[in-house]
């Protein structure tokens, strides 16, 4: 028993320093895990994916120079029509926005006092001849007992005269009858040309005077833009040239026109000159008083290469594009030339080469050497 008790004692020693190199063991191994856990990976780099509508080939064409400008539609023809005649407007036969041909009775004005004076003056030219036919029965005779030496010449004179101031008298009866006739006709009020009436100012039952205003009328086929430009750029304008621009409400739809006529004068408040743009309103879309914005072609560049404006950056004074070359992004430095607007295009003077693709979205955080590829478009599954 004593020798048990001794072994047991002596195996105590040795049971402890196996069980605390086990522990410093696994210590020493959970570190070296922990540390292999712990050890960053580096990262792997991002390839970037870009579609046909994000990047844009750099070509080669022309572009147009050209010179902003914006004013209101007015239409090239219009008037006010007028009465001709006094009296009581008896019928009204057209309202604001009805068609009318050249010609149409529009109103009509009572005639029954110019049906008066009608009959006045065909009775007074009925007279006139009464008594042109005595002078001339009188001036006959005259010349008989002139030859005969029965009057003196003194008395055929007078007998001519009252002949002459007959022939005279009967034409202006014709003359007043003429205008008798004018009148009656003049009370039934007629579109001048075809168009659309625009206004409509009188009313049946209303008396109108000569020259009273009764119907706005316009004509919408052919329009014009008053269109003030500063003088600075007038220069580069002449007759002739073609000019777009777009209305409000029509979405994306270009109108063209071409400049008419250049005031020779500038506006004594802004210093601008007016251009008159004329625009050919076939369809009629184009309305009086609608705002028009457009630009008016000047002239056109060489060919040279161009991109789109919206791939052009700056920073830090300097101009820049982001392009994909071999795989990667590159930054090329670029400047600049003309503008077109119109269509976003810039003249890239220097830095490109045609067929090179350039960045044309506005991607954040791009930087030169990043990998890049383009996206295939997505193919339709077989039904």
């Amino acid at each position: 028993m004593f020798d048990n008790l001794m072994q047991r004692r002596n195996l105590k020693p040795l049971v402890i320093g196996i069980l605390v190199v086990a522990a410093l063991g696994a210590v020493v191994g959970f570190r070296a895990t922990q540390a292999k856990k712990d050890d960053p990976k580096k990262d792997a780099p991002v390839t970037l994916e870009f579609t046909p509508a994000d990047v844009a080939v750099v070509e080669v064409r022309s572009i147009a120079r050209s010179i902003p400008f914006s004013g209101s539609l007015m239409p090239y023809v219009q008037t006010t029509v007028k009465s001709k005649v006094a009296g009581e407007v008896r019928q009204v036969f057209v309202r604001e926005g009805e068609n009318v041909a050249q010609g149409q009775v529009m109103a009509r004005i009572d005639t029954s006092v110019l049906q008066m004076q009608l009959d006045a003056q065909s009775a007074a030219l009925e007279e006139s001849k009464a008594k042109l036919s005595i002078a001339q029965k009188n001036r006959e005779n005259s010349q008989q007992l002139l030859r005969q030496k029965f009057i003196s010449q003194n008395a055929y004179d007078t007998t001519d005269s009252t002949y002459e101031a007959s022939v005279a008298l009967v034409k202006s009866a014709e003359a007043q009858l003429r205008m008798a006739r004018r009148a009656l006709e003049d009370a039934e009020v007629r579109a001048p040309f075809p168009g659309i009436v625009a206004k409509k100012i009188v009313n049946p039952g209303e008396k109108v005077t000569i020259d009273s205003p009764l119907f706005g009328l316009v004509d919408l086929a052919r329009m014009e833009i008053e269109a003030p430009a500063p003088a600075s750029e007038v220069p580069a304008v002449k007759s002739g040239q073609q000019a777009s621009f777009r209305v409000d409400g029509f979405g994306e739809r270009l109108f063209q026109g071409r400049v008419e006529r250049i005031n020779p004068t500038t506006d004594p408040g802004s210093r601008a000159i007016t251009l008159y743009i004329s625009v050919a309103n076939h369809d009629l879309a184009l309305r009086g008083g609608m705002f028009a914005k457009g630009q008016i072609i000047v002239d056109r560049t060489t060919p040279s290469t161009v991109i789109p404006a919206s791939a052009v950056r700056d920073e830090a004074g300097q101009t820049y594009v982001f392009t994909i070359e071999n795989g990667k992004i590159a930054r090329r430095s670029v400047t600049i030339g003309a503008t077109e607007p119109q269509q976003g295009l810039v003249e890239v003077a220097s830095g490109l080469e045609q067929g090179l693709a350039v960045v044309a979205t506005r991607v954040t955080g791009l930087k030169a050497g990043t990998p890049a590829v383009m996206k295939k478009p997505a193919t339709a599954k077989a039904t």
